[in-house]
């Protein structure tokens, strides 16, 4: 007679699992996608850090670096018209773009989609779709640190105030080096893109259209709510495409500003 070997309870090999002993039974290449998922991460991470901490390079007239704004310490280089506010004083002395730094941070590594993403790339759980996870537990997000993934919602509050900061840099973008209106550079339409970009990956959020629709009983009763769900709903479906999209925008402004600053080249004037 055959031996019935045991089956550890939990996990994807638990006795409620089809008792398949391959990792996976897929031929095609599935490990590529979180691969590139972290690579991209990964260089986004590294590059955003060291310009974070840089506290140099970040203002080359009329552009701001997307990373440092709002400057919220006296230790910002001024920037004419544009959101400087010395609310930290002078006891802040390290770069001004951690003051700000979590909140948008808080807001991409809490996304929906984000989490997916570095599920699957740094965390394999799972790597892929039909690809067992290597853990034997899983406990999703009822424990430190995945549990904070939570107050997603507040994050997006929050991010909501700095696209409309990131606006007004890029309006302000329309300016030329002695601040005259009436100036378009290359600068202003990678702001322009950027800030579009940045608009569309916040208002895709799951949380907005939960906001504009959730919770209601019926729509016939709020037809604007029903309007708005319905629009940020089709953004949804592009929720990640907006977001890469909206990555690459950001770390390109802002290494745009950097390349200004340092005079690598002088802004091209369009018109």
């Amino acid at each position: 007679m055959a031996t019935v070997q045991s089956r550890p309870a939990t996990g994807v090999t638990g006795a409620g699992r089809a008792a398949i002993e391959a990792r996976q039974l897929r031929t095609d290449r599935w490990w590529l996608a979180p691969t590139l998922t972290v690579v991209v991460l990964a260089a986004f991470v590294v590059y955003a850090t060291w310009r974070a901490f840089a506290n140099a390079d970040y203002y080359a007239a009329p552009y701001v670096s997307p990373f440092y704004s709002p400057c919220l310490s006296e230790n910002c280089v001024a920037m004419e018209g544009g959101p400087n506010w010395a609310l930290f004083g002078d006891w802040w002395t390290l770069s001004p773009a951690l003051i700000f730094l979590a909140l948008p941070l808080g807001f991409r590594l809490s996304c929906y989609y984000y989490r997916k993403a570095y599920y699957r790339g740094f965390w394999a759980a799972p790597p892929a779709c039909a690809v067992a996870e290597p853990h034997k537990r899983y406990t999703g997000e009822t424990r430190f640190p995945l549990v904070l993934n939570n107050i997603h919602r507040y994050f997006f509050y929050a991010a909501l105030p700095i696209a409309v900061i990131l606006t007004y840099d890029t309006v302000l973008g329309f300016r030329n080096a002695a601040y005259e209106w009436g100036h378009m550079g290359l600068g202003t339409l990678i702001f322009l893109v950027n800030i579009v970009l940045v608009w569309g990956y916040t208002l895709s959020c799951h949380s907005c259209r939960h906001i504009m629709g959730g919770r209601l009983k019926h729509f016939s009763g709020h037809p604007v709510r029903y309007r708005l769900w319905t629009w940020t709903s089709r953004l949804n479906g592009r929720h990640m495409e907006l977001a890469w999209a909206s990555l690459f925008s950001l770390a390109l402004a802002d290494l745009y500003v950097y390349l200004l600053a340092t005079g690598v080249f002088e802004d091209p004037v369009l018109f």
